[in-house]
This record gives C-alpha cells, structure tokens and sequence, in this order.
C-alpha cells in the first residue's frame, strides 16, 4: 500500500577481483535467512588489527560456518590480519563471525553494537562489519543525526528520512561482497552503536517500521542537513548532474537557527597554505551563485595563479560550514559570514525540528522536502 505524500493545509499557512571476493559471496548467500532486512555496517575499513568482543558469551565461526569455540563476554580480543586471512586468539581462518548469545551486543573498535560482527581481510588489511537489523541501525542513526529530546514528529521523519537513504545506499552497494554502508557522516549517516540510543528514538523508528519514500515505486535519495539558512537547493546545483524530481529547491523555516550562522576568518596565509600552487592570495571572488544565493563557483587568486573551488568542493576545501555566504576583505584577511550547515540539500533537520513545533506532522515534513514521493511499505522477502 502507498500513500501520497501532500503537502495539506498545514503550509498554506507558512509560504578488481580478489581470493576472498568469491568467498564473502558465498558466505553472504549461506547466511541464515532473515525475516527483516540486514544492514552491513563497516565500523573499521582498511586496519592492520581491530578489537573486538561480545556483551555476552559469543559463538565464533569460520569462513564456513563452522563453529569453532566461543569467546566469554565483557572481554577484549584483537583481530589481526596474517597471510591468508585473519588471527582471533588461538584461531586463524579466512574470515571469522562473532555472534553474540541471549541478545547480547557486539563491541568492535571501541563502541558497543546490535548484531552480529564478521570480520574480513580486504586489500588494505581487516575490515570489521556489523551486521544488523535495519530498524535497530536506525535506532541508533536517529540519536547520532537527531537531539534525542526533540519533537516526536521530527525524529519520526528523521527515522523515514534515514530508513529511505539506508536502502538506496544498500542498493547502490549491492555489488559490494563486504558492505553496504559506513558509519560516518562524511559519506554516510552517523551511526554509534547502542550510546546514542534512547527510548524517544527507539518509539520514532518503531512508530514508522517499514516505511519508505519512493518515487514512481523506487526508493528516493533522501539526503538530509542539519539546516539550508533559509532555502535549500535544487540536487543539481549542489552536486551537479541530472535533476531529480523530489529534490527540489524549498523555502525553509531555519534562517533564525543560532547554530546556523557562522562566520569564518582566512588569512592569506592560511588560503595560500591550502593551495599553496596559487602563492600568496590576493584576492577571493564569488564567481557564481546558485538561483538561491549559495556559492557554487569560488575564485581564489594568489600571485602565482588563479583556482576556481565549483560545487561542494567550496564548502569542503575550506572545511566551512555551508555554501551560503558572503565574503569581505579586510585587516588583511578574509571574512566570510554565512547561513547554513551542510550541503542544503533535501531535508534541514533545523527546519524539522521547527514545522514540528509548529504542529506539522511528520508526514507533512517530509512532503515539504521530498515533493511528489509516495509513503512505501518495504517488501521483506521471508
């Protein structure tokens, strides 16, 4: 069953191949049947030995699923990466699971997890993968991107909002034998483990299990910030390529967001070393602006050359926190003054949490970000 999402009274009123690829495949298809749908989470990618353990007794199993022995609860153990596969204690395999008895959690790296934990060697060393339900990924995505003593209505948008992006992802990742997504905000959602938990995310994710945001019946990018500074961006002003549908350019109800003005100050110094290839900067110029005024072309010129920063790469060179902004010169430096955080980009988290204290729904939130999407149970295969 779908629901069309409308925008209702409510705003009239505010205007290369491996030896191991063939075996994570194999193990991915032995796997136990689940009845809901499994994320695979990478929590460290790419390290020479990552720690491990388990909350309670844990089972640990080979490449094949065999049992090997078990590891006692509340204690430490390091995985290492060793010719031909992985070292834990006393065993060595291709690959190891660590799962977890009576509901217990999996501790990998220095945080406590859901699920279960497979560990891999890849290219570049171990990889530590936790696999678990979507619905308890989320429990914990929703207090890592959202203040947990929020309105219910936000975090429950939060909770779709972020349940959508997890499933794009995982498609987008299917051909991935290792992983479908990462635990960092840079390219990901910010995804903690059990500490950024609480009993209001858990009732925001529960209240909307299941449910999705698709467009003509496929599962919507549904990027989110934490505010646009008033307006946010149409997708391809941002990130350039096609345009997409639902990821239009909406006025917003976070210009006032305190944590959302900033201002930065650059030396010409601090710009030169940053492009040291342009030498001492002279000058820094807006060169484009998007139909909404945020910077989409940035000119930095130095006595040595000229650089043009084009799309996200303004905001992320200079490590700022939005493309909104403007840019003075004086007392031999550089000022910008800005509104925003993040990419502005689909949802604001700011601009949520505000219709929701307005008495916006959460469906109604999402209406105003995501136009022309459907409410989309997700088919589970059993």
């Amino acid at each position: 069953m779908k629901f069309q999402l409308f925008l209702g009274s409510f705003f009239s009123q505010f205007k290369a191949r491996h030896w191991w690829l063939g075996t994570l495949l194999w193990i991915v298809l032995i796997a136990p049947a689940q009845a809901s749908v499994i994320m695979r989470v990478a929590i460290r990618r790419g390290v020479n030995k990552v720690t491990l353990g388990s909350s309670t007794t844990a089972i640990v199993k080979d490449y094949s699923g065999k049992t090997l022995g078990q590891l006692p609860g509340r204690t430490e153990y390091y995985a290492q990466s060793v010719p031909g596969g992985v070292a834990l204690d006393k065993w060595r395999s291709r690959l190891f699971w660590i799962e977890p008895t009576n509901k217990g959690f999996v501790y990998i790296g220095n945080r406590w997890y859901r699920g279960r934990t497979l560990v891999a060697p890849t290219e570049k060393g171990l990889t530590a993968v936790n696999w678990v339900s979507l619905e308890e990924y989320l429990y914990s995505v929703i207090g890592g991107e959202m203040n947990h003593s929020w309105p219910q209505e936000a975090l429950k948008a939060q909770a779709i909002a972020a349940r959508t992006y997890a499933l794009h992802e995982r498609e987008k990742q299917r051909k991935n034998p290792l992983y479908d997504i990462g635990n960092t905000p840079d390219r990901w959602q910010i995804y903690k483990g059990v500490i950024s938990e609480h009993r209001n995310t858990l009732a925001a994710v529960d209240a909307t299990a299941g449910q999705v945001l698709t467009y003509k019946n496929k599962v919507i990018l549904s990027v989110f910030h934490a505010c646009s500074g008033g307006h946010t961006e149409n997708v391809e002003d941002v990130w350039g390529g096609k345009q997409l549908p639902y990821l239009r350019a909406v006025r917003d109800f976070d210009r006032n967001v305190r944590q959302c003005n900033w201002v930065r100050t650059f030396s010409p110094q601090d710009i030169g070393a940053k492009f040291p290839e342009v030498g001492k900067v002279k000058q820094i110029q807006v060169e484009k602006l998007s139909p909404y005024r945020s910077v989409q072309a940035l000119k930095i010129v130095g006595e040595k050359g000229e650089k043009v920063l084009k799309g996200e790469k303004v905001r992320t060179a200079l490590k700022l926190k939005s493309t909104r902004f403007s840019v003075s010169q004086g007392n031999g430096g550089f000022v910008l003054r800005g509104l925003g955080y993040g990419h502005g980009v689909g949802m604001s988290q700011w601009g949520a949490y505000n219709l929701a204290m307005r008495g916006a729904n959460h469906l109604q939130i999402l209406g105003h970000y995501f136009r022309g999407v459907s409410l989309t149970p997700i088919q589970v295969k059993k």
